[in-house]
């Protein structure tokens, strides 16, 4: 059996008709940057977000550095955040002209530990960045307490979390602001790149629009701004999906539930933790094997069965070649829980299109291998 690690053609054939649709309109209408169709996500989005503002934008790292610049962050400030997410979280920090501040992650949940928090904050401190890591909001009561008693802004990186609250709170409404990516292997995907900024706060939502915009309030009108506009083709795919994205993540919660099950019994790997009362909306599934020196094994046993099996993220940010030591970031403490969650990790295939044969297959190729190495 050949098990693929995304969903996107099922996706497509299953909302073909509704996807068509919307991109025959903005074909016909003409207008295909900024045009109706964009405004008409626009107001989808962010009524779904529950927050006031939704602002689109090219890609989901340019929906953090807008949000940065436009709360005033650059040369000279620090913005603390994780090691064991993408690239672009911290590249995001770089392009504002701040600092990226890397501490540890939870050994649980592999969102940013608030405990490590503390120790980091200098001076220059500025601004708090959670990732909502793998679809599991980050601690973001404890965060929100941490920023108010030190004055400090908090932008959440929701890339992979769309749809996703915690026990007591939903994302966005213990922040400034949230940035979310709309690249296709995401929960909620375009046929390409896309991103947003979703906020309550009235100068995010004015600043950002002009910045990713040439910094045009008007036509023919432009100060300091850059060129980020998500079009309308884009913009009608995501429309077309919005409306059943709650559901696809019903699904993928279904699945994880159904891997945790085959996979308890597993000897040789660590299963992912779900925060009780959290909707985790499992944009990734990612088991750890104990035995680092083991996890290529697996994943190349994986593969070889036909099994698209993945890491996210195999190289910590801070273990990057590319990582700017002492130019633009820094490091607070042992990253032990990042550099574990680096070294062990293995994404099995989640998307909301498996079927329970396919997800049976995996568990059961995951537990032969387990059986011989356990």
């Amino acid at each position: 059996m050949q098990v693929g690690f995304y969903g996107h053609v099922r996706q497509y054939h299953n909302i073909k008709s509704e996807i068509d649709a919307n991109i025959a309109k903005v074909l016909e209408s003409g207008e295909y940057v900024h045009g109706p169709m964009n405004k008409q996500f626009e107001k989808e989005f962010a009524a779904f977000s529950g927050m006031k503002y939704a602002i689109p934008c090219g890609n989901g790292t340019d929906a953090i550095w807008l949000t940065l610049m436009a709360l005033g962050i650059g040369p000279g400030d620090e913005v603390i955040t994780h090691a064991n997410t993408f690239f672009a979280t911290a590249e995001a920090i770089w392009i504002a002209g701040a600092t990226a501040v890397l501490v540890d992650c939870d050994s649980k949940t592999k969102c940013i530990d608030p405990a490590q928090i503390e120790a980091a904050i200098t001076a220059r401190t500025r601004c708090l960045l959670p990732v909502h890591l793998y679809g599991q909001c980050a601690d973001m009561p404890a965060i929100k307490k941490i920023a108010d008693q030190h004055k400090l802004w908090v932008v959440e990186d929701n890339a992979q979390g769309v749809d996703a609250a915690g026990d007591t709170f939903k994302v966005g409404e213990l922040s400034n602001a949230v940035a979310t990516s709309f690249i296709s292997q995401k929960n909620l995907g375009c046929f390409g790149d896309g991103g947003a900024i979703v906020t309550n706060n009235e100068h995010v939502n004015q600043i950002t629009r002009l910045l990713r915009a040439h910094g045009s309030p008007a036509r023919n009108v432009h100060s300091f701004g850059f060129n980020s506009r998500l079009d309308d083709l884009q913009a009608g795919v995501l429309s077309a999906k919005l409306k059943h994205l709650h559901a696809w993540n019903d699904e993928r919660i279904k699945w994880a539930a159904r891997y945790s099950a085959g996979l308890r019994d597993a000897k040789s790997i660590d299963l992912p933790y779900a925060k009780p009362g959290y909707r985790h909306v499992w944009h990734l599934y990612v088991i750890e094997v104990k035995n680092p020196a083991k996890r290529d094994s697996l994943l190349e046993f994986l593969n070889k069965n036909g099994i698209d099996a993945k890491t996210h993220y195999s190289i910590a940010i801070h273990q990057q070649a590319g990582f700017p030591w002492g130019k633009g970031a820094r490091v607070v403490g042992a990253l032990t829980n990042v550099e574990k969650n680096a070294a062990c990790c293995v994404s099995l295939p989640m998307f909301p299109e498996l079927t329970a044969d396919e997800v049976d297959y995996v568990i059961s190729k995951v537990m032969e291998w387990d059986k011989a190495n356990g």
